[in-house]
């Protein structure tokens, strides 16, 4: 397995299949986990990084890399909002997460040609308590 497709798989397919999911899979899971949507923030910002050096090496095109900038951007302003709240209180209190989606949807459905992934077990870092 080359590293492009390594990266793709272990650190940016799951991230788009947890954004890409049904609003009520996501809060579930949200929920399960007790993800903060900074920890979603982070991780789009992550993933971000990780396809422009995709695209650099041309395994990624330009419109995908495009979405995948602007999910970055918008899961930020999103993060940004709900300050330190968790992530399933977001999702249903701010539309930004139903674009994020409908971004997600369209990277993973020109990348694998179907967005209905199964939802990650790598679990984002959970609430901190202290």
């Amino acid at each position: 397995m080359s590293p492009d497709t390594e990266h793709w798989q272990r650190w940016i397919e799951p991230l788009l299949a947890l954004l890409a999911a049904d609003p009520a899979d996501q809060s579930a899971w949200s929920r399960a986990h007790r993800v903060r949507t900074a920890a979603v923030a982070e991780e789009a910002g992550f993933g971000w990084r990780l396809a422009a050096g995709l695209a650099d090496r041309g395994a990624l095109g330009p419109a995908a890399l495009a979405d995948l900038a602007e999910i970055g951007r918008r899961c930020d302003e999103a993060a940004r909002r709900a300050g330190p709240g968790h992530w399933a209180d977001a999702l249903a209190a701010d539309p930004v997460w139903d674009e994020v989606r409908v971004l997600a949807r369209r990277v993973l459905v020109g990348r694998l040609g179907s967005w209905d992934l199964p939802l990650p077990r790598r679990v984002l870092p959970p609430e901190v308590h202290g």
